[in-house]
């Protein structure tokens, strides 16, 4: 608390850039975020009430959240058709068929690890930018990430590097 009086006394701007930021509402529910249809602007991040200590944490999540969603979900579509596949021509080899489950789990864990830091990164750079994230554009963000992520897997790309 005594941190946060002293970075806060010296920077009256970004004091009142960070009370302004905790008035916002709760975080929008999964079905808001899949309508592209939030009840309030998508203009804040958390990074900043992190930094600072500030209470309640959740509240400046919004573009960071709608982001990892739409990533997060996108990966899940894409490799769940995957996991399909490989079940259906790999359901009678003795060890193949787990190899569904396995695909399962990475497209779960890729948006949790990787998918977390990038759409920190992009809603970072809104804010930083002071620009407002209208929900289609967290939808493009989010599923290019997942789209990026099946062009490298299948280029290659990598491999050449």
């Amino acid at each position: 608390m005594f941190v946060q009086t002293i970075v806060l006394a010296g920077r009256s701007d970004e004091a009142a850039m960070v009370a302004e930021e905790l008035e916002t509402s709760e975080l929008d529910s999964i079905i808001n975020v899949i309508g592209l249809s939030p009840t309030d602007p998508v203009d804040t991040f958390a990074g900043l009430a992190l930094l600072l200590d500030v209470e309640p944490k959740w509240m400046c999540a919004e573009m960071w959240y709608q982001v990892f969603l739409w990533a997060l979900f996108s990966s899940l579509f894409v490799h769940i058709i995957a996991a399909g596949i490989a079940f259906g021509t790999l359901r009678k080899h003795k060890l193949g068929r787990f190899t569904a489950l396995l695909i399962l789990v990475f497209g779960v864990l890729s948006p949790l690890t990787g998918g977390v830091i990038t759409s920190a990164a992009i809603a970072g750079v809104y804010r930083a930018a002071h620009f407002q994230m209208m929900p289609f554009y967290a939808l493009v963000w989010g599923v290019g990430q997942t789209f990026l992520a099946v062009v490298m897997s299948f280029t290659r790309i990598l491999a050449t590097l």
